[in-house]
């Protein structure tokens, strides 16, 4: 790899860069934290508001009209910790690069959250003080748990009516099985909230209401009640620490004196182990608590050389593991986790760098492509602007410019750096509708347009039916959907005719049972003669194991060169299944033995014939259809629920769950997707306006059998 003439030097030291996400169930506050963020740090001189549609990550015009978040926004901020008296702070003094993302937290857009995850070293996950855990908060505890990223709660809105940070700490623990220690607790709460007790410094931290919007505070000692509270708290953080860090533990044992900076070591040993959750409580919207958060950001959460090397596999042998030790020295490598189509630089590769550093000029190679190509541009990216940078380091996350076959979770690297990093895992579409051209003129267009927003999304697919040649769009929810076509006429220029969203119906079997397909065609009858027999066998797999395939032909029963027609035929007959054509999945398929023709036999009959056999399969395992079931929470006030539970009762919906918090209900529901098309207007009617909800995918069930007989003559199928 070329380098330029002069080694680059970073700004800043790679000890001293966070990489952290900021995540959370929608509505909880991240984006607002995100700008109070920028703002303190003085990347940005004004705060914008989600609800004026001004804010510096939510920079699409579809994020400031809905007031929500849908695509996952990079900023580059530095933090320097204050020296104030009789406050200790483990890196004083030190100015900090952050990199921070802010993720999305409808579930619709859950692959943002996903990708940005698989590249961060840290996260703060955010809660809503009076809501607490909600379900997508769920999903983004276990997606950080998938990828090991030591995390740090924040339980915003402690200014709302109901607000109980108690409650929120012990939801924390109860439902996502953490073990957290109370770091900065909130002085008060809901229109007296005034700060915070900084627990393991025993001082209060008072903020302005002042004209530089809370970037001001006052230190002062604690009350006896405060004092009391900060006591325990503190106890709490050494017990914790202690039984789970071996140096502090040593000192607990041998009583020798334990500092605060002692303290606050060890329980960032513990953070970066996935062994503790620091928690701090505040309101981002009222500029309170946020700099001392930041402060344990760099305290708590670990810079790139703290966490576990990055690993990958050998291109050449899939079984050899790699370890990509993170420093500058290095060979180059990087994970390509975001492809975005930006007006202005056309594709954006987004990446996050694990080992070495790239220039602009040199050569990168692509091991899933086995192609070299120039880098062109590098962009460090601020949300919506762009920085031209010369060279990218070890930790860092950027963008190029120009890249031309690279996908969501390929490998960027020198040649011989001899290493395949695992990708971000997407789950699958539940929702699908088909899409069509108004005009001969936009037919090009929208072609152009659904491969670009395809190949930003891993998590939006596109179809052709080759039953009735439509194109077919499918994604996470009627939302996604609804941006994926707003986006095509905003930013490609399409008007396209869309279709009633239609629900990712799987077709799978309960038993196990076995099968012969025979294709024969004697000459005579017209064309070239074929022969083809294959015999198998299927069971069912676990939820989730997918279609999984066996050969165990002996004795060239069929011959090698055959084999892969008939897999090749098992493959295509699982696509449209039996029952009414939609996909098959978790099963598994042994083909056992068939028979051959040395003269007929050909790859496309023994294709046909596996086809054959594996439909006759189907309809002696006794073939069902699954639809994806919906986890769906309900808050809405008292006097509604009545109404709400029935209505989710006519929708085929089982309560799992009712938690009273003061005057609200929160419901908690497994739902069929199939029943909960409109739900958003139904809700609200019901409600007088005063009830929301949230819905995320939970699994696939059956579908009752008078719900499949409808289906299938809405589709003119049947078994």
């Amino acid at each position: 790899m070329s380098k330029i003439a002069t080694a680059p030097t970073r700004s800043v030291p790679l000890e001293r860069t966070r990489n952290i996400g900021i995540a959370a169930h929608i509505d909880a506050g991240k984006t607002t934290l995100t700008e109070r963020i920028l703002f303190y740090t003085g990347m940005i001189h004004r705060i914008g508001e989600v609800h004026d549609g001004a804010t510096t990550t939510d920079h699409m015009e579809q994020e400031r009209e809905r007031g929500i978040t849908i695509t996952s926004a990079a900023v580059t901020c530095e933090w320097e910790q204050q020296i104030e008296e009789g406050v200790s702070k483990l890196f004083s003094g030190d100015r900090q690069r952050i990199n921070i993302i802010d993720t999305p937290g409808h579930v619709d857009f859950t692959a943002e959250v996903e990708r940005s995850l698989r590249v961060l070293d840290g996260a703060i996950v955010v809660f809503c003080g009076v809501a607490g855990v909600q379900p997508q908060s769920e999903t983004v505890w276990r997606q950080a748990t998938t990828y090991q990223v030591p995390r740090i709660v924040f339980v915003n809105k402690m200014d709302r009516v109901g607000a109980d940070f108690g409650a929120a700490v012990k939801e924390v623990e109860d439902k996502l099985g953490a073990s957290t220690v109370r770091i900065l607790i909130p002085i008060g709460s809901e229109d007296n909230l005034k700060g915070q007790i900084d627990v393991l410094n025993k001082r209060a931290v008072l903020y302005k209401d002042d004209d530089v919007l809370g970037s001001t505070y006052d230190l002062s000692d604690l009350d006896a009640e405060m004092a009391s509270v900060a006591e325990e708290a503190y106890a709490e953080i050494l017990e914790k620490v202690a039984d789970c860090d071996e140096i502090l533990a040593e000192k607990f044992l041998l009583e020798e004196p334990i500092s605060v900076n002692d303290l606050k070591a060890g329980l960032r040993r513990a953070t970066i182990a996935n062994k503790l959750v620091p928690i701090a409580g505040g309101s981002a919207f009222k500029n309170k608590g946020v700099q001392y958060l930041l402060d344990a950001v760099v305290d708590y959460l670990p810079s790139p050389i703290e966490i576990p090397p990055a690993e990958g596999m050998d291109p050449k042998n899939e079984e050899k593991v790699v370890t990509v030790e993170t420093s500058d020295s290095e060979k180059f490598c990087a994970l390509a986790f975001k492809i975005w189509s930006d007006r202005y630089f056309g594709k954006l590769v987004f990446f996050r760098v694990y080992s070495g550093t790239v220039s602009k000029g040199d050569m990168i190679y692509n091991p899933r492509t086995q192609q070299k190509e120039r880098v062109g541009r590098l962009i460090q990216v601020q949300a919506d602007k762009h920085d031209e940078i010369e060279t990218c380091f070890a930790g860092d996350i950027a963008a190029l410019v120009g890249l031309k076959n690279v996908q969501t979770g390929d490998t960027l690297s020198h040649q011989q750096a001899g290493v395949l990093l695992e990708p971000p895992n997407f789950p699958e579409p539940v929702i699908s509708m088909a899409v069509e051209p108004k005009t001969k003129a936009d037919s090009d267009k929208l072609a152009n347009g659904l491969e670009r927003l395809s190949d930003e999304d891993p998590t939006f697919v596109v179809r052709t039916d080759d039953e009735t040649g439509q194109t077919i769009i499918a994604g996470m929810g009627e939302l996604h959907l609804e941006v994926i076509v707003d986006r095509l006429k905003r930013e490609f220029g399409v008007q396209a005719n869309v279709g009633k969203p239609q629900i990712a119906y799987r077709e799978t079997i309960t038993a196990r049972a076995k099968a012969e397909g025979k294709f024969i065609r004697d000459a005579a009858t017209g064309g070239k003669a074929a022969y083809g027999h294959v015999v198998l066998e299927v069971k069912p797999n676990k939820q989730g194991e997918g279609v999984t395939i066996e050969d165990s032909v002996t004795a060239g029963a069929i011959p090698k060169e055959f084999i892969p027609a008939v897999m090749q035929g098992i493959r295509e007959a699982m696509i449209n299944g039996l029952v009414a054509g939609f996909p098959v999945v978790d099963i598994h398929v042994n083909v056992l033995d068939g028979t051959f023709h040395e003269v007929d036999s050909s790859d496309n009959s023994f294709k046909i014939a596996a086809i054959f056999a594996i439909k006759e399969a189907l309809k002696q395992a006794s073939s069902i259809l699954l639809e994806p079931i919906m986890d769906v929470e309900i808050a809405t006030p008292d006097e509604f629920q009545g109404d709400i539970m029935g209505d989710l009762n006519r929708r085929r919906g089982q309560i799992q769950e009712i938690v009273a918090k003061g005057p609200v209900a929160n419901l908690s529901a497994n739902v069929p997707l199939a029943e909960m098309f409109g739900y958003s207007t139904d809700v609200r009617t019901l409600s007088s306006g005063r009830a929301s909800y949230s819905m995320e995918p939970s699994c696939f069930e059956e579908v009752p059998r008078n719900v499949v007989e409808k289906l299938l003559a809405e589709r003119g199928g049947g078994y």
